[in-house]
């Protein structure tokens, strides 16, 4: 097969979430550990960071990237899901895997996926950690794809885990209580290794606490350690089309202060910031080489050393066209505080969503006056096909 159709193959015959649902999601992690058992488990093979959480997970591990990479190491970098292009979801060092990469791992190893039938993440993930193994990265930053304690992903020892916070969504998988969806999401702290909550909750602070407890981690929660403001309360234009977010962070036990400048303009990165220095800090403990001008410099940069799109990102000036991948009702909420920073005569939404999310709850909290299109994907079974059906 060549790329394309090694694409279909992956689309059109493994289960995927995005497209059947709930039926795709395995109760186990038996499949991800037999691929890797005949990968010869690669996921043992590199240093790792394990990121977690309902919002924010994706800037994260992006911005965590960034910086290890601005300051020498050679990264690997997994993220779910893609916007355009599968090989997004795997990259060292920002270079996306390559066509043939992919279509090498299918073509090797399509027999074992007839006999281990594994979903789409499932091979997915095996795919990444078998490049990251091959290339020698120093250390690969891995996003998890949902939950945490049964994900694919979640086979890994890593160095440090990171869950960024709790947040409703996949609550048919997870859980109908914060409660239980934190739960699943304290599922990847491992014995011995430190971890770092963004955000302290009350509701679910206790679940993190007890279950670090019970694994002997250090747990530090990244808002009780870092302050991060805006230094002007405005975005700074760059070129004339993009925006800058000026911010300081101040470390409380220390009183260290960054005065930086993130490409990534949306406001809610002050959340993330505070988990990404904490990361860090944790990372210095361990012997990593990371210096403040490692830090400035790559979280000025990080869509181009990484690759990372749809967080508040201007895609076109006339009309003022904004693309951000908030999907549930938290992240639509911060998406609509930095909406209404945007002076503007008439607001449209082009809103798509899978449906697993709470459809009622997002479009509940859109301004009353706006243009709304929902785009609904129905997919042709077998062919890897998709149809838009559009409604205003």
């Amino acid at each position: 097969m060549n790329y394309n159709e090694t694409l279909e193959y992956l689309y059109a015959q493994l289960p995927m979430f995005t497209r059947v649902g709930q039926s795709a999601f395995k109760a186990n992690l038996d499949n991800t550990i037999a691929l890797c058992d005949l990968l010869d488990n690669p996921q043992n093979k590199f240093k790792s960071l394990h990121i977690g959480g309902t919002n924010g997970k994706g800037s994260t591990s992006h911005m965590l990237a960034a910086i290890l990479q601005t300051a020498g190491y050679k990264i690997g970098l997994y993220t779910s899901p893609h916007l355009k292009d599968f090989r997004e979801r795997i990259r060292i060092n920002g270079q996306m895997i390559t066509e043939q990469e992919v279509v090498d791992f299918v073509a090797e190893h399509a027999k074992d996926f007839e006999t281990i039938n594994p979903s789409f993440f499932e091979m997915t993930v095996a795919l990444a950690f078998n490049l990251f193994a091959n290339e020698q990265v120093d250390i690969a930053v891995i996003e998890v794809g949902l939950g945490g304690r049964l994900d694919s992903t979640n086979i890994i020892t890593p160095l440090l885990s990171v869950i960024t916070n709790i947040g409703w969504d996949h609550m048919n998988i997870l859980g109908d209580t914060l409660q239980l969806i934190a739960a699943e999401k304290a599922g990847i702290i491992k014995p011995n290794i430190p971890v770092v909550i963004g955000e302290k909750q009350p509701e679910v602070a206790d679940i993190f606490t007890q279950k670090a407890k019970l694994e002997n981690s250090a747990l530090t929660f990244a808002s009780e350690e870092w302050e991060v403001e805006e230094v002007n309360g405005q975005w700074s234009m760059v070129n004339g089309f993009d925006y800058f977010l000026d911010v300081t962070a101040t470390k409380n036990s220390q009183l260290t202060t960054h005065h930086l400048q993130l490409d990534l303009p949306g406001t809610y990165q002050l959340k993330n910031i505070k988990t990404v220095l904490c990361a860090v800090d944790e990372l210095r403990l361990q012997g990593f080489h990371i210096t403040d001008d490692h830090i400035k410099t790559a979280l000025s940069q990080v869509k181009t050393l990484t690759g990372l799109h749809g967080r508040w990102e201007i895609i076109n000036q006339s009309p003022l066209t904004i693309c951000d991948t908030g999907h549930n009702a938290e992240g639509i909420q911060e998406v609509l505080k930095n909406i209404a920073r945007v002076p503007y005569a008439r607001l449209h939404f082009v809103i798509g969503m899978v449906n697993d999310k709470d459809s009622s709850k997002v479009l509940s909290a859109l301004p009353k006056k706006r243009h709304l299109l929902l785009l609904q994907t129905r997919y042709t079974a077998g062919t890897g096909s998709r149809k838009l059906k559009a409604q205003s």
